[in-house]
């Protein structure tokens, strides 16, 4: 994908990847387009300084399938015991935090 083509797909609320899934493309509050690790929120921006060069290359973006409307989808959120589980952002599992130090 192009830089025009994923900050296109991000405005449009389409949800797009770097690399895998792990790696989200976001907007922030400030206009920012960013590159973020959803496991441990790390972000880096989406282009270099100059704003003209992507931080990975083109054919490594993707958009995701979504899973809106998709019962079987949104059945894989639950529990055997049919409660539902809490997700971070991108779509992960949230999970409970441990001892901070």
């Amino acid at each position: 994908m192009t830089l025009e083509e994923i900050k296109a797909a991000v405005d449009a609320g389409q949800a797009v990847h770097w690399a895998n899934t792990g790696y989200r493309v976001h907007r922030d509050r400030l206009g920012q387009y960013l590159i973020t690790y959803v496991p441990n929120g790390s972000c880096i921006g989406l282009t270099d300084r100059s704003g003209q060069r992507l931080n990975g290359d083109e054919a490594e973006f993707f958009i995701a399938e979504s899973e809106e409307g998709d019962e079987k989808s949104q059945d894989s959120h639950l529990r055997p015991d049919g409660q539902g589980r809490g997700s971070a952002f991108g779509g992960g599992v949230a999970q409970p935090l441990g001892r901070q130090r």
